[in-house]
């Protein structure tokens, strides 16, 4: 089929289709008389010279002529346009893109008035492929003039810059990590630029580590000179010359952390990472590293207790023994000399029978004084070893004996070795400034001195002392691998429990939804089939009764399916802040009756009770549960009933036996005066269709839904009972930091007229649901517009169309959700009223009960008429 081409000047035409491309012959074809431009023919020759310009250009531009703005734009433009091209030629701006009509008409007024606009990065929000998107751009704004200089239009230079504001913000996000990893970091970070290692950033760990020192902004050899001392320095310097990575594990590191303190011997793990420019070069290095210090040291001990180990196994004599242990103790703490021999308590001496000391360092010799001996050994009644700090020998015989100034001694005594009034001793001297032994260091001495005597007794009897190293070897190994076996053996047993319980827990599910589901199905069968066939043989007598019973089997049902999503925790919630203590009052009359004159119900409300954000309903039909439960626990006898609240801080320990986070609580017990439960009746009470109440007078649902109710409201719930003495069931519900809702306030008022033509649009997938629900609403004088998915629905709300209330069911085909159309809906429509109608399944796309304001929730299965009600009540309120 041919399309007749409008007459226009030939130098028009051709101007415009020389450009070539596809907007150039869809604007010549267009039917511009429908539009404010009027015919082509009639069209001034700026109009057309800007046109033949705009489609030669290779950037996206869009012409806006006029007071309304008819847009034409170019091929750039029309890929940006996406889907909603080549619908938008010749369209008012604000109809064209009306997600952004604020700003249009901000541009239309300035550039009329011969101004510019110019945005950087602009957000916006448009629909160019049937889903609303966010996006950002550049936009540039400029009037279009006419001969005489007096402007006619605006034209728009737009370019997308969405994917580098994304890279942007992606960017800022991973710097602000790697800044909150850099500052929080267990490890020690340092980042050196240039040659000379100039200290740009320091992080914690690595001011703990050099210690009180100002390092940023001076180079590692003016900060750190020790550092440059010990080869460190030089170091980076051939990392940065090579731009290889250096690392070092245990590297030892003399430092003065903090004035007037002896130099610290530190041990680092540490990487030299160079750091390279966009063209490779070399700018800096990063180092990472771990103090490691106690992991070294301990291995250092680890290592010399099995050297001196593998040394006692070959040593055959006392003398040889006691000199490697003095060698062993004098290398490991870096004692500049250690004796080792025994202690007269007679003539307060000690006898030095073999000694190791330091290169250069003058030996021990002879016998030492101690000082206050006798009270010293006074205290070697205990069968363990003692440590003696400053026991100082007598400065004349020191001198004399080391040849030396008077010295820092230390004594070990193996006291389990007295013989004779002698006892073997290990003494320690240094002529290092005094200091204490750090209890890691007392526990090594401790550990060679014990085995030096286990050596020493070795040599008296080597053999036995093996046979019995092999018989306790081969014990320890038979024992590990028995402990194996068993470990395994009872994780298979454990297993297997576990999965018994589940298998167990499912089939009871199972059974126990077919066994009442079946009985609420052959209910409705039985009577949907009399009522059928009383109206075949048109006997309407009792058909209400039969109705009747069908109704009630389905709100049975219904009540069956939102106790078992109760339990799942997938109900829809409507959480609000609550005064519990007032709720509990509200309700308190209603436990009365219910429970009957037999029991004494007490209440005891806790002062300046906190709020909770708990669905209050919900939470009501909880407490009627659980003090229902309570009656019958107490039956037939009566007793006493108590509801409590209390306010609760849990630490850490309280809430991990609830097995909730640390923080604030309120609680709400009720206590009864009953039976009690067993230990094995309580691991099974949350069960569903769990009960011990004979047949037919208890679902096994309650508890079930009280658990699944609290869990889903972020609290926990706890059984406190003993067969005989009571039970206590306490949920814990998070504390709200807020003010409470006004009881009554959202109560629905009452209607007595009818609609007076507003517009209802109804969204349902399922065409039996939507026919009833329209009829309904249209016999209440409503009109209706039903549509049966999500695009379909967005449509509406994007058109012009009066639009007073959205209902839709959540579940819908063709990729949107009610909640998604909803959501859209609201961006031209902010104040649209928006109803939804869920079952479970749908739960987490409403939101969880956490709805803005406007929307409000039904839940599925409903009554037509309670849903004709909500549906007027929010359009009137």
């Amino acid at each position: 089929m041919s399309i007749a081409l409008p007459t226009i000047p030939a130098t028009a035409q051709a101007s415009l289709l020389s450009a070539g491309g596809e907007m150039a012959g869809l604007i010549a074809r267009f039917d511009w008389s429908r539009t404010e431009l009027g015919p082509m023919d009639q069209w001034p020759a700026h109009l057309t010279l800007a046109l033949a310009n705009m489609l030669r250009c290779p950037m996206p531009i869009a012409t806006l002529w006029g007071e309304v703005g008819v847009l034409i734009y170019n091929d750039p433009y029309a890929k940006f346009a996406g889907g909603r091209h080549p619908g938008l030629l010749g369209m008012e701006i604000r109809e064209a893109w009306p997600e952004a009509a604020d700003l249009n008409d901000r541009v239309l007024k300035v550039c009329m008035a011969g101004g510019t606009l110019n945005y950087e990065d602009q957000e916006l929000s448009l629909n160019r492929d049937g889903v609303h998107k966010p996006l950002w751009v550049d936009l540039n704004y400029s009037p279009l003039v006419d001969d005489q200089g007096t402007p006619v239009g605006a034209m728009a230079l737009v370019v997308e810059t969405t994917d580098k504001v994304l890279a942007d913000r992606r960017l800022l996000m991973e710097r602000e990590r790697f800044a909150q990893l850099f500052e929080q970091s267990p490890s020690f970070m340092v980042l050196l630029q240039g040659p000379t290692h100039r200290i740009e950033l320091a992080n914690p760990g690595y001011q703990t580590l050099v210690g009180e020192r100002n390092v940023l902004g001076r180079t590692v050899a003016e900060a750190l000179p020790e550092a440059a001392e010990q080869g460190y320095v030089a170091m980076l310097d051939g990392v940065y010359a090579s731009g290889k990575a250096a690392t070092a594990y245990g590297a030892r590191f003399d430092i003065r952390q903090h004035a007037g303190e002896p130099i610290s011997e530190r041990y680092l793990d540490f990487v030299y990472q160079p750091i390279r420019d966009a063209a490779g070069t070399v700018t800096g290095i990063f180092v990472e590293g771990l103090d490691v210090t106690e992991r070294v040291l301990a291995e250092t001990k680890r290592d010399a207790l099995i050297g001196f180990t593998n040394e006692l196994r070959v040593l055959g004599s006392v003398d040889a023994i006691s000199l490697a242990a003095a060698r062993i103790l004098g290398e490991t703490l870096k004692a500049c000399r250690a004796g080792y021999g025994t202690i007269d308590h007679d003539a307060e001496t000690f006898s030095v029978e073999s000694d190791w000391t330091q290169p250069g360092v003058a030996p021990l010799q002879g016998l030492l004084h101690l000082r206050d001996f006798g009270s010293f050994i006074d205290d070697h009644k205990r069968d363990e070893f003692v440590a003696i700090d400053d026991v100082r020998a007598d400065p004349r015989t020191l001198a004399q004996a080391a040849r030396l100034e008077p010295l820092h001694a230390r004594a070990f005594m193996n006291t389990p070795l007295v013989e004779q009034g002698r006892l073997v001793a290990m003494l320690f001297v240094t002529s290092d400034e005094v200091r204490h032994w750090t209890q890691e260091e007392i526990g090594f001495m401790r550990e060679i001195a014990g085995r030096t005597r286990i050596a020493t007794e070795r040599v008296r009897n080597e053999l036995a002392l093996r046979e019995n190293e092999v018989a306790l070897r081969e014990m320890n190994e038979s024992l590990e691998r028995k402990v194996s076996e068993r470990t395994h053996e009872l994780m298979e047993v454990e297993a297997k429990f576990r999965q018994s319980q589940k298998m167990e827990a499912i089939g009871q599910l199972t059974g126990g939804i077919a066994h009442d589901f079946n009985n609420l199905l052959a209910g409705m069968s039985a009577s949907l089939q009399v009522l059928e066939k009383r109206l075949n043989a048109k006997n309407f007598d009792n058909t209400e009764r039969y109705i009747g019973m069908a109704q009630s089997s389905v709100r049975r049902a219904a009540s069956l399916t939102q106790r078992l999503l109760a339990f799942s925790r997938r109900q829809t919630l409507d959480p609000r802040p609550t005064d519990v203590n007032r709720l509990v009052g509200g309700i308190e009359e209603m436990v009365r009756r219910t429970v009957g004159p037999s029991v004494e119900v007490e209440v005891v409300g806790a002062g300046g009770l906190w709020l909770t954000q708990v669905d209050p309903s919900q939470l009501e039909n909880a407490v009627l549960n659980l003090c229902i439960n309570a009656r019958d626990a107490m039956a037939p006898n009566g007793g006493r009933l108590t509801i409590e609240t209390a306010n609760k801080w849990l630490d850490d320990r309280a809430a991990a036996e609830r097995e909730l986070p640390p923080g604030q609580y309120i609680s709400l017990c009720v206590t009864d005066t009953g039976v009690g439960m067993a230990p094995e009746v309580i691991a099974r009470a949350f069960d569903p269709f769990f009960t011990t109440k004979p047949m037919g007078q208890g679902t096994g649902l309650g508890l079930s839904m009280v658990y699944g109710f609290v869990r889903q409201s972020g609290g926990q719930v706890r059984i406190y009972s003993e067969p005989g003495q009571g039970t206590t069931m306490c949920l814990y519900l998070p504390r709200y930091v807020g003010d409470a809702e006004q009881a009554g306030q959202d109560a629905p008022p009452s209607f007595d007229h009818r609609a007076d033509g507003e517009v209802v649009l109804l969204i349902e997938d399922e065409a039996t649901i939507r026919g009833l629900i329209a009829e309904e609403l249209e016999d209440l004088g409503y009109n209706v517009i039903s549509v049966g998915d999500g695009p379909a629905g967005l449509h509406v709300l994007q058109s012009g169309r009066r639009i007073d209330l959205l209902l839709t069911d959540v579940g819908l085909p063709g990729g949107l959700n009610g909640r998604q159309v909803a959501d859209a809906g609201r961006v031209t429509r902010p104040d649209l009223k928006v109803l939804f109608i869920t079952g479970y399944a749908e739960n987490a796309a409403v939101g969880n009960g956490l709805l803005a304001f406007g929307m409000e929730v039904i839940t599925k299965p409903f009554d037509v008429a309670a849903l004709a009600a909500k549906v007027q009540e929010m359009i009137e309120r």
